[in-house]
């Protein structure tokens, strides 16, 4: 967190988070072609190559058909590539370069059906497991799920508070980023706290 970081927003996904905060990935866009995307990102990028950094996002990436492609073409082109999935799709087969950054979905996303336990064998040290965190009930499955799991073991650990719609009687997103903090300590999880910069320095403006 903090490294200047270019994204790359493929549209669609099959999951319908309650806090989801980019919907407008669900739909629209426009088609490119792997070449077209190469172009776009190099003609972002400065002539030292700045940033280094391109995350693939959604949606969700992996149900694009030529992900893993864009991916292993990325890494050929010399950036430094991550992937942020929800982990509802197999990630297997994905360019071994690649830091994956997968969700595991709580009680509170209203998608936790969808978690593919299978996914976890195909994570390694570069990787990273992402809880988003609506409440105390979001958080205590989360800790259990890392004592039965042994998910630290393999890859970090984020534990973030959530940030898009919220539903009646959840705290603020300031508050329960303290709470959680505070449960993180309590209970000495092997777990890092994550905020969103991004939406701390700009809020919701696109682009950022």
């Amino acid at each position: 967190m903090g490294y200047p970081t270019l994204f790359v927003r493929l549209t669609g996904c099959p999951l319908r988070c309650r806090y989801c905060d980019t919907r407008y990935a669900f739909q629209g866009g426009r088609r490119m072609s792997l070449a077209e995307v190469l172009r776009a990102v190099r003609g972002i990028t400065d002539p030292s190559g700045q940033p280094r950094f391109v995350t693939v996002t959604g949606g969700e990436p992996l149900a694009q058909p030529a992900c893993r492609e864009l991916l292993a073409l990325l890494c050929e082109a010399g950036y430094r590539v991550s992937l942020e999935t929800g982990g509802a799709l197999d990630i297997s087969g994905v360019d071994e370069r690649v830091s994956i950054v997968m969700d595991i979905k709580t009680p509170g996303s209203g998608e936790m059906a969808a978690n593919r336990p299978a996914n976890l064998a195909a994570l390694s040290h570069k990787d990273q497991v992402k809880f988003v965190i609506c409440d105390r009930r979001d958080y205590e499955w989360a800790r259990d799920r890392l004592a039965v799991s042994h998910i630290a073991a393999r890859c970090e650990v984020l534990f973030l508070p959530v940030q898009g719609e919220r539903e009646s009687g959840q705290p603020p997103a300031d508050a329960l980023a303290r709470e959680l903090a505070e449960w993180i300590l309590a209970d000495r999880l092997p777990a890092r706290l994550q905020i969103p910069l991004h939406k701390y320095l700009w809020g919701d403006v696109r682009g950022k």
